[in-house]
């Protein structure tokens, strides 16, 4: 067995470094916008492979019938290469004209795939297609037609990634139609990006002890490790005061203890987070970002230099997500 075979081939690295270059360099000219109308300024066009066998396969008819004065043969020639160039336009055409427009992406947690939904409108009244989107490299594409005078919906699956945010990679939409003998494609760069919260800590261990309010009252928690800003239901509490949440899991009714919550501040601080990596702590902060939110008790945040003061709500999780994607 010969010791090179699999190897690639030497001519193919520069070849694909200098495609990945002129790539680069292509799309980083590229405007960053999250809806893209498609005109022949932005929808390129160049034969398949198919193509460019048929236009072989036209060449040898062709002599073959000047050689023997075929005259069936110059008919199949010509009606065949007239029906390519014929095709040229209409497979331009379906791309042209187009519009995609790209929803703003949720955010996600690190590792999570997060879907991107884009929408192609068409205002004309034929309909087009065959029309793919696919990610750089992922070889996979996502394929659909658009009526005429409306719409169509994709959607394209993001791999997950480290937290952060980042910007939407370069996409992809091309069509084969009507014969496969051109491949019509245009490339859009998004200008929307994506925030990737850290990955939550499966099994954290207990929120910390809240620390003394500026009236200096006394600190508790209790055996179960729950911060001590709720107790069990009595008679005549309110019912703004239940933690519905809990009872939904637990079958419990527990309420916040107003008093107890005025008397302590829970705080989710980096240092308090253990002393593993920098990952695994901001992933502990998120769990328990999450869990002190699911028990709806007031929580402030701090890294550093950065306090996020004790609140709690919908909005108030979503600064401290972002404060922790973002630290």
């Amino acid at each position: 067995m010969d010791a090179t075979q699999g190897l690639p081939h030497p001519l193919l690295h520069p070849l694909a470094h200098a495609r990945a270059r002129w790539q680069r360099w292509w799309h980083n000219r590229l405007p960053r916008q999250d809806v893209l109308l498609l005109t022949q300024r932005n929808v390129y066009i160049l034969p398949t492979r198919a193509g460019l066998m048929l236009a072989a396969t036209l060449l040898v008819l062709l002599a073959a019938s000047i050689n023997y004065q075929l005259n069936l043969g110059y008919l199949l020639t010509f009606l065949l290469a007239g029906s390519a160039i014929v095709s040229i336009p209409v497979s331009h055409g379906t791309l042209r004209g187009l519009t995609l427009s790209l929803q703003p992406p949720e955010s996600r947690f690190a590792g999570s795939p997060t879907p991107l939904h884009i929408n192609l409108n068409h205002s004309r009244k034929s309909p087009r297609h065959g029309i793919g989107l696919s990610l750089p490299g992922s070889g996979h594409w996502v394929w659909s037609d658009v009526p005429a005078q409306g719409s169509s919906h994709l959607e394209l699956l993001l791999p997950g990634g480290p937290r952060g945010r980042h910007p939407i990679p370069t996409l992809t939409a091309e069509t084969h139609f009507p014969l496969g003998l051109f491949r019509v494609w245009t490339v859009w760069r998004p200008a929307s990006s994506l925030l990737t919260y850290p990955q939550p800590e499966a099994h954290p261990p207990p929120l910390p002890v809240g620390e003394p309010h500026s009236t200096g009252a006394a600190v508790r928690q209790t055996p179960s490790g729950e911060f001590d800003g709720l107790r069990p239901y009595r008679r005549g509490d309110p019912l703004k005061a239940i933690v519905w949440k809990k009872a939904a899991k637990t079958d419990e009714l527990v309420s916040r203890d107003s008093q107890q919550s005025q008397a302590v501040e829970l705080w989710l601080d980096l240092a308090l987070a253990g002393g593993g990596s920098l990952e695994q702590r901001l992933s502990r902060l998120c769990a328990w970002v999450l869990e002190a939110e699911e028990a709806e008790v007031d929580y402030g945040l701090r890294l550093g230099p950065l306090e996020l003061l004790p609140s709690h709500g919908e909005g108030h999780k979503r600064r401290c997500l972002e404060a922790l994607a973002l630290y």
